[in-house]
């Protein structure tokens, strides 16, 4: 392993919180579109979040994510000189 596991928890934790913004509109219902709201509420607020089977659904996705991105840095895809010579910038 090239780096230590602060710099990998950092990294899992990167990936982790993207998802979370990927996921989050997942299955959520406005009180507008259901029909149903109490009064003093913004229309647009949500009637059931379901943040905890969002953060697993995250949880499990970064996870996956992230064990690509260690397989394909340890296979050699994931390294300074590739990806600078993708991008058009010179080392």
């Amino acid at each position: 392993m090239a780096y230590s596991i602060s710099t990998a928890l950092a990294i899992y934790f990167v990936i982790w919180w993207i998802t979370l913004f990927v996921t989050l509109p997942f299955g959520v219902r406005s009180q507008h579109e259901d029909g149903e709201g109490a009064a003093g509420t913004d229309p647009g607020a949500p009637i059931m979040a379901r943040m905890g089977r969002k953060l697993i659904w995250t949880t499990v996705i970064s996870a996956v994510i992230y064990a690509v991105a260690i397989a394909a840095y340890n296979a050699g895809y994931l390294n300074i000189e590739r990806l600078s010579k993708l991008m058009g910038i010179p080392l």
